[in-house]
C-alpha cells in the first residue's frame, strides 16, 4: 500500500492545536442577533439570553481565535474582519439547517395539519399577516386560518379544540396549556398636540383620572393600562370604546379623549402630527404577547416554526421590542 504525505495547512489558531472547533450553532445565532439589533443588550433579548450569557459566548470565541469580533465602542455595533467572516458563515449555514430541520419534520410527520389562530389582540395584524404569508409556502400542506372575530377567551378555544394556537397577553398557568413567549413592546399614551397633557413628558396614573380613556371594547383585565397602572391605584376614568385603531386615533386627535396604544401602531400618525405620544409612568408601560397552545402540541414542528416566524417578523419590522423579562435564561 502506498502512502502519501500531505502537508497540513498552518493552524490559524496555534494555541488551539489539537482542539476541536469551538464554534457552535448558538454562537452563529448570537452573531446574527448582534447584526440585526446592533447592540449586545438587544441581541441578548432577541435570543432569550441574559446579557452576561451572551457576552460569555462572545468572549469564548474571541479567546479561542485570540482576536476581537466587533468594536466595543461602536454604535451601532460594528464587526471586525474576523467577526464578519464568522457572520458570513452564520448567514450561509443557519438557513440551510433550518430548511433541513423543516424538511425532516415534514418527512417524519407528513407535513400536513391544521393551524387555526385565535387572537385577543386588536393590533396584532400589523405583524401577524406578514408572518402568515411567510409561513404558508414553508408548510404548504398545513391549513392556516384565523378563527373569525375578536376572541375574549382564546385559551378556552384551545381546550375545546376550536383553535390550535392563541395569541394572548398573559401566560396564565393553566392545566393542559403551554406558552411560548413572542415579544414585549412599549405602550405609549397619545393625545392631541394641543391637549394639556401634551406639555408633560411622562404621564402618571393620576393624569388619567379626569380624562376620557378611549379603548377597544374588551374586558378591563385585558387592557394593560388599566390592569397594571390605573386600577391598582383605584383610578377608573370615564371610558369610550372603538373597534379600530384608526378610529381611536381620530377621536384622540379631535380631543374626545386620550388613549394608550402600542408605539408601533401609532408611529404613522405621530409622524404626520395628528397626535403626540408620551411615556406612561417613570418605568414605562410594557405589554407582552405569548403564543398559547395545548400541552400535547408543545413539540409540534409547524407550530414551533410559526412562533419563530412571528417573533422574527416582530423584531424585524416593528422595532423597539424586547422579550418578557421572566423568559431570559
Amino acid at each position: 500500500m502506498n502512502y502519501f504525505n500531505i502537508a497540513r495547512p498552518p493552524n490559524p489558531c496555534p494555541k488551539a492545536e489539537n482542539m476541536e472547533s469551538v464554534i457552535e450553532l448558538r454562537h452563529l445565532k448570537t452573531l446574527l442577533a448582534l447584526e440585526e439589533t446592533g447592540s449586545v443588550s438587544l441581541a441578548a433579548q432577541r435570543i432569550f439570553l441574559t446579557q452576561s450569557a451572551l457576552s460569555h459566548q462572545i468572549r469564548t470565541l474571541e479567546s479561542y481565535y485570540d482576536t476581537p469580533l466587533f468594536e466595543r465602542k461602536s454604535v451601532p455595533l460594528r464587526f471586525t474582519h474576523a467577526g464578519a467572516r464568522l457572520l458570513k458563515l452564520a448567514h450561509e449555514l443557519l438557513p440551510k439547517i433550518a430548511a433541513a430541520e423543516r424538511d425532516m419534520a415534514q418527512i417524519i410527520e407528513g407535513g400536513a395539519g391544521e393551524l387555526r389562530l385565535a387572537v385577543e389582540c386588536h393590533t396584532c395584524f400589523d405583524w401577524l399577516m406578514p408572518a402568515m404569508g411567510e409561513f404558508r409556502p414553508l408548510w404548504p400542506k398545513v391549513e392556516l386560518d384565523i378563527v373569525s372575530g375578536f376572541q375574549a377567551d382564546p385559551v378556552g378555544l384551545l381546550l375545546n379544540h376550536r383553535a390550535d394556537l392563541a395569541i394572548v397577553s398573559e401566560a396564565v398557568p393553566q392545566a393542559g396549556i403551554a406558552y411560548r413567549p413572542l415579544f414585549a413592546y412599549g405602550m405609549v399614551g397619545i393625545c392631541a398636540p394641543d391637549h394639556p397633557l401634551a406639555a408633560k413628558d411622562i404621564w402618571q396614573a393620576e393624569d388619567f383620572a379626569d380624562e376620557t380613556l378611549i379603548t377597544y371594547p374588551v374586558p378591563d383585565d385585558m387592557i394593560d393600562l388599566l390592569r397594571k397602572v390605573l386600577l391598582p391605584k383605584g383610578i377608573s376614568p370615564a371610558r369610550r370604546h372603538s373597534e379600530l385603531t384608526i378610529a381611536i386615533v381620530q377621536l384622540v386627535a379631535s380631543r374626545r379623549g386620550i388613549a394608550a396604544l402600542p408605539h408601533w401602531s401609532v408611529m404613522p400618525y405621530l409622524e404626520k402630527g395628528y397626535v403626540v405620544s408620551r411615556q406612561i409612568t417613570d418605568a414605562g408601560l410594557q405589554s407582552e404577547l405569548y403564543a398559547a397552545m395545548r400541552s400535547e402540541d408543545e413539540h409540534n414542528s409547524y407550530l414551533a416554526d410559526f412562533c419563530q416566524i412571528v417573533r422574527d417578523q416582530g423584531f424585524n419590522t416593528l422595532g423597539a421590542l424586547s422579550l418578557p423579562e421572566e423568559q431570559a435564561v
